[in-house]
């Protein structure tokens, strides 16, 4: 059976950014999920932030063939459940509890959770997990902090989240630790709201083409 690193590799090597979608509104999930798709993203991350949360990825799931749905903000074992019930692909956490890891070993659905300190990827890494989450990135050292952890952690890989952009992606993936990063610019609310899919399908084309 593939490892949980190795599931999430197969689901997002080789896109460079994950959306990270706060659907407030259901009716634009699919939609949403769609334009990405087009664009070059199929894997997007759904935040539990709001109450269509759980809704919209059952939506993108079974509606959207292209796209591969994870939930985002997962913060312990009943929302892992639920979200996993719901069609996602992948679980995203901000951070790493032994909760969440009992839930992840349970679980097909591999769990992509949140590391910022030497002691916490060295706790991920003794359970098994080789790819993290690096979140908030920016306020926790950024590019200088992951330069830093690529010798001493060498074998394992991190998406950065967290005060990512058009500005700055690209400094980021061309770190040999960095496999993809997370961001919402590719899916800004206003343009959400007025349903601009065409435009936010060029955004995410033109984030699918940042060099990795």
């Amino acid at each position: 059976m593939p490892s949980n690193t190795e599931k999430l590799l197969s689901l997002l090597n080789g896109q460079p950014v994950i959306p990270v979608l706060k659907i407030s509104d259901i009716a634009n999930a699919v939609p949403l999920a769609r334009a990405r798709a087009r664009g070059g993203l199929p894997a997007i991350e759904i935040t539990l932030r709001t109450a269509d949360a759980l809704e919209a990825i059952r939506r993108v799931a079974g509606e959207v063939e292209d796209a591969i749905v994870g939930a985002g903000t997962i913060l312990d074992a009943r929302q892992f459940e639920e979200a996993a019930a719901a069609g996602s692909r992948f679980i995203v956490s901000p951070g790493i509890t032994r909760e969440l890891l009992s839930a992840a070993a349970g679980s097909d659905v591999p769990l992509l959770p949140g590391a910022i300190t030497p002691g916490e990827i060295m706790a991920a890494r003794e359970a098994g997990l080789r790819f993290l989450k690096f979140f908030p990135a920016e306020q926790s050292g950024g590019i200088a902090s992951l330069k830093a952890f690529a010798s001493p952690l060498a074998d394992v890989k991190f998406c950065p989240t967290g005060g990512i952009s058009a500005k700055n992606a690209a400094d980021y993936l061309s770190l040999p630790n960095v496999v993809c990063v997370g961001g919402s610019w590719v899916a800004p609310d206003d343009l959400v709201k007025a349903g601009k899919w065409d435009e936010i399908e060029a955004l995410a084309r033109a984030a699918s083409k940042l060099a990795k």
